[in-house]
């Protein structure tokens, strides 16, 4: 079976050659969710901020894919500046529960103003 891009509402879409998110079987993979609007500006107010666009980004990817953050097996995120892993945490804990997916996180140089970038893996809704 060919794997199905996907295109959100309310989700930038992307200018780069690549899908925001895409469902492959009964996976679905989204791409690195960062902190922008719709409009594709920077939302204000540091790691904090932009951590909760990127996973309400992140869920609305999953959402128009068929699945939900309760769906999520992994995730990786990509922090500008280790130093806002605990804030980084504080917004996770507002999106996630306990079990909660396996999960990467790294520090790593981000493009301008972009302090945090965050994918995940999930499965469809049964």
């Amino acid at each position: 079976m060919k794997p199905t891009a996907v295109q959100p509402e309310n989700v930038l879409t992307p200018k780069a050659p690549y899908s925001p998110v895409v469902v492959s079987g009964d996976h679905v993979f989204t791409a690195g969710q960062v902190g922008f609007d719709e409009d594709g500006n920077v939302v204000e107010g540091g790691v904090s901020a932009q951590a909760r666009r990127a996973l309400e980004n992140l869920r609305a990817c999953l959402e128009a894919a068929g699945s939900d953050l309760e769906h999520v097996v992994k995730v990786n995120a990509f922090l500008d500046d280790l130093g806002d892993f605990e804030a980084y945490n504080e917004v996770y804990r507002e999106f996630f529960s306990p079990p909660y997916p396996a999960r990467t996180t790294v520090g790593g140089a981000l493009p301008g103003e972009l302090r945090v970038e965050i994918e995940a893996v999930a499965r469809l809704r049964a």
